[in-house]
């Protein structure tokens, strides 16, 4: 098969897997513990799971969308 039949290149592949891992990372800044009837969790609403990981989910999916978009060079 020749490369120049391939949508993606090597590239492509790799920018794809890092924004996929940034969105992991993004998800896993907004886990944490929840608040119940009987407990009350004031780190639901901390910095860290309201802005920051959205943000970094955000950077992840244009990162991603930049690696879909970006034409390969032949």
């Amino acid at each position: 098969m020749d490369k120049r039949n391939f949508a993606f290149d090597k590239t492509n592949f790799i920018l794809l897997a890092i924004g996929m891992a940034v969105v992991i990372v993004g998800f896993l800044l907004m886990a944490g513990p929840a608040s119940t009837d009987t407990a009350y969790e004031p780190d639901i609403f901390s910095v860290r799971r309201i802005k920051v990981a959205p943000v970094v989910c955000l950077l992840g999916f244009v990162s991603m969308i930049y690696a879909v978009i970006r034409k390969p060079k032949s």
